[in-house]
């Protein structure tokens, strides 16, 4: 897979001009977004991995092998920023989602140690909303012993009231799920 960074944008401007389909990740801050692309390309340093959460501030655009586009924007529910900027990245990531037509799918992290946040479930019924195809991703998975990773995805599930089999559990350390989660991305591309 050949990835490259090609823009961080604050609005609609900066947005890249192309017709590529945009798979997007979302999820709440410290949920293993930046690990996740990095692991699903394949390159450690695709996008940046901080040791705080709330890093990602702006809406990053990266190119996969000239044929789709992987978009990484900020982490909701990071509660060490101004109330000015919280409105602000609501803005941006409003006018994107309501805005950009190449959006075919969207990846939502949830973190596979604990049940999915009120803002996990409005972020999904957003989406649903606006008729994206989701895909739920489970991070972390490393963090709870094999013997009881199943479980967690099913408790998971039972929140989400989603089924079972559409909850891929990922671990960026492990480099496991991937391969499934990038065969689901291809269904949509």
């Amino acid at each position: 897979m050949i990835s490259t960074f090609v823009t961080s944008s604050l609005n609609k401007a900066g947005w890249p001009d192309s017709n590529l389909p945009e798979i997007v990740v979302v999820g709440r801050s410290n949920v293993g977004k930046s690990s996740f692309i990095n692991a699903l390309t394949g390159k450690k340093k695709l996008a940046y991995v901080g040791s705080t959460p709330g890093k990602t501030r702006m809406i990053n655009f990266f190119d996969i092998d000239s044929t789709w586009m992987l978009v990484d924007v900020p982490g909701y529910g990071y509660a060490k920023m101004s109330k000015e900027m919280i409105v602000k990245m609501g803005n941006m990531m409003d006018e994107y989602f309501n805005e950009r037509s190449q959006i075919s799918c969207v990846i939502q992290l949830v973190d596979a140690r604990h049940e999915p946040t009120k803002d996990d479930k409005e972020m999904i019924q957003m989406m649903k909303e606006l008729n994206y195809p989701i895909i739920i991703v489970a991070t972390k998975v490393d963090k709870i012993p094999k013997t009881k990773r199943i479980k967690a995805l099913k408790e998971i599930s039972q929140s989400l009231q989603l089924p079972l089999k559409t909850i891929y559990g990922v671990s960026s350390t492990e480099r496991i799920g991937f391969d499934e989660v990038f065969a689901k991305i291809q269904e949509y591309i």
